[in-house]
């Protein structure tokens, strides 16, 4: 039976997975790499499903149930994490305590030594122990270090890097992995994975769509995004403000309702709203600085103020 089945758009990285199965050669580390919500996460799964469940299909269904639950002796998946109060939360988990963070999560050095540890026993029930990493690319420095003593003996194992490009690694972790390439959807396979997982009503949204660009989890994500920002600010912010205590009043109310991540989601919203209907590309560069200061952590009610200010005053000239 082929695990992979569920996985559309993809068939590079599908056939490249079966090749190594059939012939038995697993490579050590793997690195999925391209844009989020193109299916990496779930083609990691098909594919530990797949090799887990080879020599023993009997077991298929248990064995899917384990690794959907995250709970297989032989598996291990770790996703970045903020720390709040000495306790590690995932992103997800820190939503559900109605938590907002200024920085965004990222694999700590002591997520990478729990990996070392789980690895330094053998597998319990499969042919190997899989570790899978979400997000690589939020690795610090002294994490990534870390790995990389892993990665040169990872013993009966294997450890897939999920991120965006080799170019987000350092050089030596991208050079110990099989490269696994994704890439972004088709309109045709975008509008089937969306209709598939019950999201059609997205397609009826085009600025969402384009804000996606063929990747249908940032289109799901997006779409949350928007239904989560009140209805009276996106409104607000349309339109670029022509005074400038109307700039004020509007980064004010954009700091006061939106966390860092939503903030950034934003101006992806109004870069694609401001070219439909200026086609200028000032107004685009201002946004996208705004969007550099926040990445680097400044403060974002003085960003947004000073972005929005410049708006106006190039809208009075």
């Amino acid at each position: 039976m082929n695990s992979f089945t569920e996985i559309i758009g993809q068939d590079r990285a599908v056939q490249l997975l079966l090749q190594a199965i059939e012939a038995d050669r697993i490579a050590p580390a793997y690195l999925f790499a391209g844009p989020d919500g193109v299916g990496r996460s779930l083609t990691a799964r098909c594919f530990i499903e797949q090799l887990f469940c080879a020599k023993v299909p009997a077991n298929r269904e248990q064995e899917k149930k384990r690794i959907s639950a995250g709970n297989h002796p032989d598996l291990l998946w770790v996703e970045p994490t903020y720390l709040h109060n000495g306790e590690r939360l995932s992103a997800a988990e820190a939503a559900q305590k109605g938590l907002k963070r200024k920085a965004p999560p990222s694999i700590r050095l002591e997520q990478v030594r729990e990996i070392t540890q789980f690895l330094s026993r053998p597998p319990l029930m499969a042919p190997r122990s899989l570790v899978v990493l979400e997000q690589a690319e939020t690795m610090a420095e002294a994490a990534a270090n870390a790995l990389l003593k892993t990665l040169e003996e990872p013993g009966r194992a294997t450890i897939i890097l999920i991120a965006p490009s080799a170019e987000s690694l350092l050089p030596t972790l991208v050079s110990r992995c099989q490269r696994i390439p994704f890439y972004r959807l088709t309109t045709e396979a975008m509008t089937q994975v969306l209709r598939e997982k019950g999201h059609g009503e997205i397609l009826e949204h085009g600025e969402i769509v384009a804000i996606a660009q063929g990747s249908p989890g940032e289109a799901i994500a997006s779409m949350e995004q928007l239904q989560a920002i009140p209805a009276e600010l996106i409104e607000a912010v349309k339109h670029p403000p022509k005074k400038l205590r109307e700039a004020l009043e509007l980064a004010r109310q954009i700091d006061k309702n939106l966390d860092t991540e939503a903030q950034l989601w934003l101006i992806d919203y109004l870069q694609h709203c401001y070219w439909e209907q200026f086609l200028d590309r000032a107004i685009i560069e201002k946004l996208e600085k705004a969007r550099k200061c926040l990445q680097k952590f400044a403060q974002p009610r003085l960003v947004w103020e000073v972005t929005l200010m410049e708006m106006s005053q190039a809208a009075a000239l």
